[in-house]
This record gives structure tokens, C-alpha cells and sequence, in this order.
């Protein structure tokens, strides 16, 4: 039988204290050991099974990422405090001063400005390439190249990773793949492709109502004790851990993820279809258009689709900046960053979430000023938004 991740979700199940059908929160700071023999094997590194810290996990931390690395299809996960906390945690796990990394030139703006303005900070340097181009990648490592890092649908371009052929390169020079899976979680499961390492951030589809920061990383047991080894691990060093409560709040809203996705595609592949055939610059990779939908249909689970991300390029920042004012006026969305939330959100990421990358680096992308991102929202007739985000894009100009 096929992977499903959404399946896997469901077998899940945990009573809670006094058989409640949420797990009980564990509203504690530190725990208690039976032996003072256990607490000194923990500090020696026999953390598997045992509570020490908060810092280090918690029951609540750890059903939340069970239920993660069931999705993702890896043997455990480690929760964090935010996405980024995920990503810089994995990174500084994996390299020391003179490693070096392989990037996808077209990433989240924090993870950008996190490679290339701070961790030369510790002398770790890395090469931003089109991972799409696999020859590219592969040119690009060398013999202190430590891992290759991309995002399975990148932001904001929405270019599609092979994931399987970047692991094969990865394999062959014994480097770990790392993937940010944030735009396609249900759709595209990345470690079942041969990523090692799967990052989310929990903020967006995952936990879906824009209350909440979190991250995830999943991967072998081996690697995310790693994480939280209270020698080394940067995990634990570096403070990035999920608060219980916020634990407890994403577990419940993964219980309707698999719902959420199918609508969240199937508007996002209404409106671009839409859009497409009125003769606009819009890019989905759901659409036969796109130059990476061959490479996301050999590698999603298409009961999900393509996923809820697309963008649309109207030409100027000034268009782009009327056109979402007059959507937000309407009430058809939000003019705000982020993704995944209940109403569409919408953003000019260049003057945004990417104005991280320098100008001159996003012309050389495509990310072109006019570029609008957008993340489509839960809309029960998404026939009638349509209709009114036409009378919008009349008044910039955009139709007749």
C-alpha cells in the first residue's frame, strides 16, 4: 500500500491523563527522576525516554512530534520554537568553521540572510545555485561541503526540487539532503524521496490559523537525539524549543490538515486556471504551464494536489501594492506575510518576505518587483471570490 500521510496522522492515538481524547498537557518546566543514577545518565547523554528539561522536550513536545514524523515518514521529529529555529538549528548541527553548504538560490528571505549574512559569522560559506539544475548542484560541492539544502516548492517562485535525483548526488558524495517541505506538507513527503533531514514550518498549513510559531525537524532518531544533546546538541544549546501548550494547539489542528490541504489546492488550481485563461502572468505548478509540474506530479501524492501557493506578476510594485489594497477592501483576504490561514493572504515578496535577498540577486531569479504571492484560503465558492477579485484587477488595469 502507498505511503498516506494523512493515514498515518489518523492511526495515531493517545489518551490523555484521566482518558481524555487530547493527550494531557504537561504544564512543567522540569521533571523529576526516580534516581539521582538516571539524572546523571541523562547529562552523559541517555536522554531517550526520559524528561529532564523543558528546554530539552516534553511529553506535549513529543506527541506533537510523533504525529509529525508519521507524517513525514521518518523515524522521530523534534519540534521547535519557529521554523527558523528548525532550519538554524539543523545547519549549525551539521557544520562547523570551514563547512561549506549547497543552497537553493530561491529560499525563504530569513534562511537566505541566515547563510549568507550570518553564518559567515563562522566562517561557513555557502553556494547558491538553481536546484533545478542538478548538474549545477552537483558542480558546486566540494570536498568541505557538508549538506545540500533546498525547499520541495520554493518561495516565492514556486520552482519544484527533484528531490529524488538531489538525493542520489547527495548519496554519492555521503552528504545529507536537507529539505524545507513548508509549502507542500501531505503532497510532496520528502524523506520518502531520500531527503535525511524534513523541515516545516508548523506556523503555516500545519497548524493553519495564524496563532502560532513553530517549526519541526524530522529525521532518524540518531540525528535528532543529536539535536537535543545537552553537550552539543545545537538544539538544545541554541534554546529554539516549543513552548507545551503551543504543542498541544498544532497537534490539534494537524487533526484536520488532510481536509484543509484538498481545499486549499483545489481553490488555489481554480483561480489559476481562471487567471491563466484571462491571459495573466500567473505561475502554478499545478497548471501544465509551469516548467516543474512534470517533476511535482512524479512525486506528490495527487490526492492532496498541487498544493495552496501561486504567484502573479502585474507588472509594477505600484500595481501590485493597489491591487492588494483593493482585495483586502473587498474582504477577499489579508495584505499580510505568512501562509496557510483559513482567508487568502497576499504579499509583494520582493519589498517583503524575500527583501532579504539584494535587488540585483532577485532580478538574476525572476523575482520580479510586480510579483505578487499569494496563499489561497478555505473560500466555501471560490467561483464567487473569482468574481469579485475581477472587479479588482479591472480597476489596475489587469482586465476588461
Amino acid at each position: 500500500m502507498a505511503f498516506n500521510p494523512a493515514d498515518k496522522i489518523q492511526d495515531l492515538q493517545y489518551f490523555g491523563e484521566f482518558g481524555g481524547v487530547n493527550p494531557s498537557i504537561s504544564d512543567s518546566s522540569t521533571y523529576t527522576f526516580l534516581s539521582a543514577k538516571t539524572m546523571f545518565d541523562t547529562f552523559e547523554g541517555n536522554t531517550e525516554g526520559c524528561y529532564l528539561y523543558s528546554r530539552h522536550s516534553s511529553p506535549s513536545n513529543l506527541y506533537l512530534g510523533e504525529a509529525l514524523a508519521a507524517m513525514e515518514g521518518t523515524e522521530t521529529a523534534n519540534v521547535t520554537a519557529s521554523g527558523m529555529g528548525a532550519i538554524t538549528a539543523v545547519i549549525l548541527q551539521l557544520c562547523n568553521a570551514g563547512d561549506h553548504m549547497v543552497s537553493s538560490r530561491t529560499i525563504y528571505g530569513g534562511t537566505y540572510a541566515f547563510m549568507k549574512n550570518f553564518l559567515p559569522k563562522f566562517n561557513i560559506g555557502t553556494s547558491f545555485v538553481d536546484t533545478t539544475d542538478l548538474e549545477k548542484v552537483e558542480k558546486s560541492i566540494t570536498e568541505q561541503t557538508k549538506l545540500i539544502y533546498c525547499e520541495t516548492i520554493s518561495n516565492p517562485l514556486l520552482e519544484v526540487t527533484d528531490i529524488k535525483g538531489l538525493s542520489a548526488i547527495a548519496k554519492k558524495h555521503n552528504i545529507p539532503l536537507v529539505v524545507d517541505n513548508t509549502f507542500s506538507p501531505l503532497t510532496v513527503a520528502p524523506a520518502k524521496l531520500g531527503a535525511d533531514v524534513v523541515i516545516n514550518s508548523l506556523t503555516k498549513f500545519i497548524n493553519g490559523s495564524s496563532d502560532a510559531v513553530g517549526g519541526v525537524v524530522c529525521g532518524t532518531t540518531e540525528f535528532c537525539l543529536s539535536l537535543k544533546d545537552v553537550n552539543n546538541g545545537a538544539g538544545m544549546l541554541l534554546g529554539s524549543t516549543m513552548d507545551s501548550l503551543r504543542a498541544a494547539s498544532i497537534l490539534k489542528n494537524m487533526r484536520t490538515l488532510h481536509i484543509r490541504i484538498k481545499k486549499h489546492s483545489d481553490n488555489a488550481m481554480y483561480l489559476a486556471k481562471n487567471l491563466e485563461q484571462a491571459g495573466l502572468k500567473v505561475v502554478y505548478p499545478g497548471l501544465k504551464s509551469h516548467p516543474g509540474h512534470e517533476t511535482l506530479k512524479k512525486q506528490m501524492n495527487p490526492e492532496y494536489g498541487f498544493g495552496g501557493m501561486l504567484t502573479l506578476d502585474v507588472g509594477s510594485l505600484e500595481k501590485a501594492n493597489r491591487l492588494m489594497e483593493l482585495m483586502q477592501e473587498k474582504n477577499l483576504g489579508y495584505l499580510a506575510v505568512s501562509l496557510g490561514f483559513y482567508k487568502t493572504l497576499f504579499s509583494a515578496p520582493g519589498s517583503s518576505t524575500s527583501s532579504e535577498i539584494p535587488i540585483e540577486e532577485q532580478e538574476a531569479m525572476g523575482l520580479s518587483n510586480g510579483l505578487i504571492r499569494f496563499s489561497i484560503g478555505l473560500d466555501n465558492d471560490m467561483k464567487r471570490t473569482f468574481e469579485m477579485m475581477k472587479s479588482c484587477f479591472k480597476k489596475v488595469g489587469l482586465m476588461h
